[in-house]
């Protein structure tokens, strides 16, 4: 599998800031359906943004029109830039890889889901005591388009770790809040990228192999709009089993696999001595026969959490789709 430059669009600068600014990063396409209910619970935090940075990868319905509109009532700073049109990973790693200096926090955000009125104050507050690079992340409500109520999207059943981040993500990336150093991070991750990423576990990987620090509240404060125009969906039930399944068998994990390694080496000066061992280890496994390949991934301590994740991954590995 071979990768392309990530060709960030170089037109546009987004605006200075605070130093120490609360920015949220939320990448858009065709998104008026559900887009106001959005920038409203924005208006509705506890915690007010310094700026909403919008990257748009080129909707052709009134997405831009409707966020011009909204920028000239909101209290605070709003800018649009133009996506790299290239699927919504790259559209997140352009907005990370264009973030004013300066940013204190960012808070990724979707463009359909709706935040609770407390989420940016409760995700700074649980960042504010660690020391160097940290990602927020949680469970979300999962909720039908109309918002009719669900249930909780899952918890996490391990502590978050690179072992555990190179088999599967910890959180939605729309619950996702970095802090200053997360964000000087995941600048530099995005300026480097190598190939189109699953953009919330890019992050997770990112942190963790940086030797960084994740945080998973089981509290959930982001709404989740259940629909069909949903880019990955929700992690609960059967259907998301199916879909996993479905993905490991056609070949797409391993490619995720491939664009993850790729994405790590690009910072591999960043990365801890160990975890940068663990990486050359994964890789090389990965082109060995059966024998040596499941006995070397077993020696790893890579993991996944709960039953069907763990049978799933070894499934994946056996079959050598990991």
């Amino acid at each position: 599998m071979t990768f392309d430059a990530p060709a960030l669009p170089p037109s546009e600068t987004p605006i200075s800031v605070p130093d120490g600014a609360l920015v949220v990063a939320m990448a858009t396409y065709n998104g008026t359906a559900f887009l106001p209910a959005q920038l409203q619970s924005f208006v509705d935090q506890t915690r007010q943004p310094h700026l909403l940075l919008v990257s748009d990868d080129g909707s052709t319905d009134d997405t831009r029109a409707m966020l011009a509109d909204f920028a000239r009532t909101a209290p605070f700073a709003v800018q649009v830039l133009d996506g790299p049109c290239r699927g919504f990973g790259r559209n997140f790693a352009s907005l990370l890889a264009r973030m004013p200096a300066g940013t204190g926090w960012v808070a990724l955000s979707d463009q359909d889901d709706i935040w609770l009125p407390c989420k940016l104050e409760r995700a700074c507050d649980r960042l504010a005591p660690v020391k160097g690079a940290a990602v927020y992340g949680g469970r979300a409500l999962v909720a039908a388009g109309d918002l009719t109520r669900g249930r909780p999207s899952r918890g996490m059943g391990v502590s978050p770790s690179f072992r555990h981040a190179m088999a599967r993500n910890y959180a939605g990336g729309n619950t996702m809040v970095l802090n200053r150093a997360g964000t000087d991070l995941m600048r530099e991750a995005g300026q480097r990228l190598a190939a189109a990423p699953v953009h919330d576990w890019w992050i997770y990987q990112t942190l963790m192999g940086c030797g960084g620090t994740a945080i998973f509240d089981d509290e959930p404060f982001v709404i989740y709009r259940q629909h069909e125009r949903n880019q990955i969906g929700s992690n609960n039930g059967i259907v998301a089993t199916l879909k996993r399944l479905r993905n490991m068998v056609d070949g797409r994990y391993r490619d995720w696999t491939d664009a993850n390694i790729a994405n790590l080496d690009a910072m591999r000066t960043r990365l801890t001595p160990a975890n940068a061992k663990l990486l050359e280890e994964l890789r090389a496994l990965r082109a060995q026969p059966f024998g040596p390949r499941v006995r070397a991934f077993a020696r790893t301590g890579i993991h996944r959490d709960g039953l069907a994740g763990r049978l799933g991954m070894w499934a994946s590995v056996l079959l050598g789709r990991f």
